[in-house]
């Protein structure tokens, strides 16, 4: 197994009505993630043919230091306000720019 950096992607999808949905529920979680041991980076990015999607991109300095904050206690109330978006991604390709990062 690699021991360097682990890259985790989860797909987005805001809501018609409310495009900019994505974007203010990532800087809140964003914040909530401010000080988790082993996360580097986390970038979101908005899908540059088909409006609306995302996809969250974060860096881990490993993939153990993912799997403690996964299981941990803090994951699922850390990232309830971008659950409600979440979709699969509906194609084996994209391509996306840079939104934000933290």
């Amino acid at each position: 197994m690699n021991r360097g950096t682990a890259r985790v992607v989860v797909f987005y999808r805001s809501p018609e009505d409310d495009p900019d949905a994505v974007v203010r529920r990532f800087h809140e979680v964003s914040r909530a993630l401010r000080d988790t041991p082993g996360l580097l980076r986390s970038e979101l990015l908005r899908d540059m043919t088909a409006p609306g999607r995302y996809a969250v991109l974060s860096e881990w300095e490993s993939w153990p230091a993912f799997r403690a904050w996964d299981d941990g206690p803090d994951h699922r109330d850390q990232t309830a306000p971008l659950r409600p978006y979440q979709a699969p991604h509906e194609s084996v390709f994209g391509a996306f720019e840079v939104a934000a990062a933290y």
